[in-house]
């Protein structure tokens, strides 16, 4: 496992202080938006008494507490649809890949999936799931954001129609990469919650990320 020194967190109450200070009638996109090198968008960490979901700026080792976040996604992610079926029937996608090589140069995001921060002997089984809770797009259920491994090895899908694909488990200490697929351009929400089993009981981190998906 990597030792990190973090350089800045970043938390929720920059949000909450301009909330106070003037509500605006529809919600605001964050003031910090990550669009291209390596990001750990669902990242893990057990402080001994709870878990926390942040998303990880490992270009400058910055942490950030996920509302305080827009992801981007331009039109340079687009590519070819592989003809998974899960994938839809358009002709093209949005990909974030699963290789640093690819995404960089298409000058998009390499998302990460991380439990490098948890420690073994500290959770069952030394695993934690991550589940999709929700994924809307422009403020709508969606079922056109799925994350998949290789040739169409399903991760995550958003298709509400199945049960399936909601959850996968993670070991701790691991860093996992996978492609994040979206099948339409627009603003996504995507809720995750990460679970594990301290000492016989559930502990849990439940966040939604933002995602906007340029045409």
């Amino acid at each position: 496992m990597r030792a990190f020194t973090r350089a800045l967190t970043v938390s929720g109450s920059l949000a909450a202080a301009l909330a106070v200070a003037g509500l605006a009638a529809t919600p605001a996109l964050a003031a910090t938006t990550l669009g291209s090198g390596h990001v750990d968008v669902l990242d893990a960490e057990w402080d001994g008494a709870d878990l926390h979901l942040h998303v990880h700026d490992e270009e400058s080792e910055t942490e950030y507490e996920p509302a305080d976040v827009t992801l981007s996604v331009p039109a340079a992610a687009k590519v070819a649809n592989p003809g998974f079926g899960f994938l839809g029937s358009g002709s093209q996608i949005w990909l974030l890949p699963d290789t640093e090589t690819e995404a960089d140069a298409a000058g998009v995001l390499f998302p990460g999936i991380s439990t490098e921060h948890l420690t073994t002997g500290v959770f069952a089984n030394n695993t934690v799931t991550y589940t999709l809770v929700g994924a809307t797009r422009n403020g709508a259920a969606t079922e056109d954001f799925s994350i998949y491994a290789g040739s169409g090895s399903r991760w995550f899908d958003s298709n509400t129609a199945i049960t399936t694909f909601k959850s996968r488990s993670f070991g701790v200490a691991t860093h996992n990469h996978a492609n994040w697929a979206f099948e339409e351009a627009g603003t996504y929400r995507l809720t995750f919650r990460v679970q594990g089993t301290v000492g016989g009981v559930t502990e849990s981190a439940t966040e939604t990320y933002t995602v906007v998906v340029s045409s």
